[in-house]
């Protein structure tokens, strides 16, 4: 198959084994040869991971690496065929569609029948739709091509079902200091040192956000500026401009941190919550999608041990509403650490699922006719509103009545913690209960 620059495939392997041009751009230059030159993956690469493993039996599974960008994919996806000696072929789903998938299964089968085995490698493979990943399944099933693909968002969402069941999802972390770091030293001992001191070079490696492509452009922009004298932090910052932080639907973004979140709100843990509601802004989340989920947590995770909660995220709504960013974000600021300070409850929430699944399962019993309206003379005849308690007349304000249906039994849905304004309710609900057995009513059922 012809790869994107209209290269023939067996032709083009052989030019990437070999030595790289000495023009070409460092990542290209710096790009490991072997398997144990990747950096960062270790768990998979190693003796005991699961690329090592397959490796080492001599035969590959077809599998999907997922992980964030600039973390090594291409490059293991390439080293794997030539560990097992399978011709390599790559498409991108960017620039492919359905004519270039049937061409690449054709190759691989005429390939096939000459007794070669092909490795497609798939990059953005979630960026193909569903029936063209359906596409993909019956040269898996038939072993006509070993499948790995790539993609940075979560193939729980991006990947159909059928697809990930014929592959095995591997995670590729996103590179640590140390990982980064290596990939700096290996930079330096071929291009020299670079014109920074010490603490502008951990600032630089602090800068590529786990993302080691991004790391080797930048060293590369610096390595061509020829500098004559080493940058500081600050004069760094200034050369480089500031990065956009990374953010999208994979597993380090949008829904991990909106998770990260809301648990170090349940946590009580206002640093950490502010940490991620910083990541998230910081990174362009709409702060009206932040807010919606604030206002969800103060109902289910503190409800009425701090009614307060739920009318602070409103008002923090109103208030970025009524100012816009930048000015409105401290109105979330202060509501996140509202919440994260407020006492917690979930009997709202765990109240709410428990009468929601009584009243499906009960949905037809009728109300006591004693206190429905009798707004006709048959209603009233037939005993709607006979003998209603009108509790105001009653010296407690409590009379004590039975509210529920014929059939059954008063139930306990709602229990309040001992924590916050619970608490004052607990202890009403409690007087309300004591009035209610001294007065011979039902007893309610948890």
């Amino acid at each position: 198959m012809a790869d994107l620059f209209g290269e023939d495939a067996p032709a083009a392997n052989e030019r990437r084994n070999d030595k790289p041009r000495a023009d070409a751009p460092l990542a290209d230059r710096l790009r490991p040869r072997s398997l144990p030159e990747v950096i960062g993956q270790e768990h998979l690469t190693g003796p005991e991971g699961a690329i090592g493993r397959m490796v080492a039996a001599g035969k590959l599974s077809s599998m999907i690496l997922w992980g964030p960008p600039g973390t090594g994919k291409t490059s293991i996806a390439r080293l794997l065929a030539a560990s097992v000696g399978m011709r390599f072929t790559s498409i991108s789903a960017v620039f492919s569609g359905v004519a270039d998938l049937k061409k690449a299964f054709a190759e691989a089968d005429a390939m096939a029948d000459a007794g070669k085995k092909t490795l497609l490698f798939v990059d953005e493979i979630h960026r193909f739709n569903r029936a063209q990943q359906d596409g993909f399944l019956p040269f898996v099933e038939r072993g006509t091509i070993t499948l790995v693909g790539a993609t940075t968002e979560n193939p729980s969402f991006a990947l159909n079902a059928a697809l990930l069941s014929r592959a095995q999802v591997l995670i590729l972390d996103r590179l640590d200091h140390t990982a980064l770091a290596a990939l700096l030293d290996r930079a330096e001992a071929l291009e020299g040192p670079l014109p920074l001191t010490d603490t502008a070079r951990e600032a630089l490696i602090a800068s590529a956000d786990g993302d080691g492509r991004f790391l080797l452009g930048q060293a590369e922009t610096l390595y061509n500026a020829q500098l004559s004298e080493p940058l500081d932090s600050q004069e760094l910052g200034a050369f480089l401009q500031r990065r956009v932080a990374v953010y999208d639907k994979d597993r380090d973004g949008h829904y991990n941190l909106i998770s990260a979140l809301h648990k170090s709100l349940r946590g009580s843990d206002p640093q950490a919550a502010l940490y991620y509601l910083a990541r998230m802004l910081t990174a362009g989340e709409e702060p009206l999608y932040v807010l919606r989920r604030l206002v969800r947590f103060a109902s289910e995770d503190i409800g009425l041990a701090d009614p307060n909660a739920l009318t602070q995220c409103l008002a923090a709504k109103d208030a970025y509403e009524f100012l816009g960013s930048p000015e409105g974000e401290l109105a979330i600021v202060q509501a996140c650490l509202y919440l994260a300070t407020a006492p917690k409850s979930n009997a709202a929430y765990a109240a709410q699922k428990s009468a929601f699944k009584a009243a499906k399962e009960t949905g037809s019993l009728r109300p006591p006719a004693n206190i429905l309206n009798a707004p006709t003379q048959l209603m009233k005849d037939i005993g709607y509103g006979a003998g209603y308690a009108y509790d105001h007349e009653d010296a407690d304000g409590f009379s004590g009545a039975n509210y529920w249906p014929e059939g059954m039994d008063p139930q306990s849905f709602y229990t309040p913690v001992e924590r916050g304004f619970e608490r004052e309710v607990k202890r009403r609900l409690d007087h309300w209960d004591r009035l209610r057995r001294e007065r011979g009513g039902q007893e309610r059922s948890s």
